[in-house]
């Protein structure tokens, strides 16, 4: 688990790691990808503070549950309360951005899907976020048109950007605040371009937004 959030200098932020709320079929290649319809209103899942895990620590994946896949995403550090807040609040409270893996147990996945049953067993398990440091938000100028990619020993699974989302970061945050409060030290995932694949033991990780490149591996 991961107590406190980082700058990517290593400095403290001083906030605690709460919840992590997520976003489904946001990259509209993803939807197609696995078949999905097109949702008319985000999707919306949660992964406790339990799920996020340092990116740059071996990644566990769960044993004999099924295939783990990764879905690469940028991650987005909420540094002030909000509740039903507009557009322009919801980016101003943003206090950094990072990138995060949603890894997904596809096989319960889909059996839950098929049951109309909630996600979170196949999404929420411990360790099922590996998270980076967070760049301060001026080191990002252009969340809405960031590159995303995701190669595993050298192959490029995932490659898209930002400005690909079906709906945008601000109005993300601003529409979540509207079901439940957004607490300091919530990080909002915010949906994952095509590519998500299985990830296997001992496969090396490379995540890039934009020019930021972060390493990984699976133990």
């Amino acid at each position: 688990m991961i107590d406190q959030h980082h700058y990517l200098d290593g400095s403290p932020l001083h906030l605690p790691v709460g919840k992590v709320v997520c976003i489904g079929r946001n990259y509209l290649d993803h939807i197609r990808e696995l078949n999905n319809s097109i949702p008319e209103t985000p999707i919306l899942f949660i992964k406790p503070a339990t799920a996020v895990v340092p990116l740059d620590q071996p990644i566990h994946l769960p044993l004999g549950r099924g295939a783990c896949h990764h879905e690469v995403e940028l991650a987005v550090l909420v540094g002030q309360r909000l509740q039903n807040a507009d557009i322009e609040t919801a980016r101003q409270a943003i206090a950094g951005y990072g990138v995060a893996l949603d890894l997904t147990l596809r096989d319960l996945q889909n059996e839950l899907k098929k049951k109309g049953h909630p996600w979170e067993t196949a999404k929420a398990f411990d360790g099922s976020c590996p998270l980076s440091p967070f760049l301060q938000p001026d080191a990002l100028p252009h969340p809405q048109a960031a590159d995303l990619r995701l190669r595993v020993n050298g192959e490029i699974r995932q490659q898209g950007n930002t400005q690909q989302m079906m709906v945008g970061i601000f109005e993300l945050i601003a529409y979540i605040s509207t079901h439940f409060t957004l607490q300091p030290g919530d990080v909002v995932l915010t949906g994952t371009p095509a590519g998500v694949g299985p990830l296997a033991s001992g496969d090396v990780l490379v995540l890039n937004l934009d020019k930021h490149a972060f390493s990984a591996r699976v133990a």
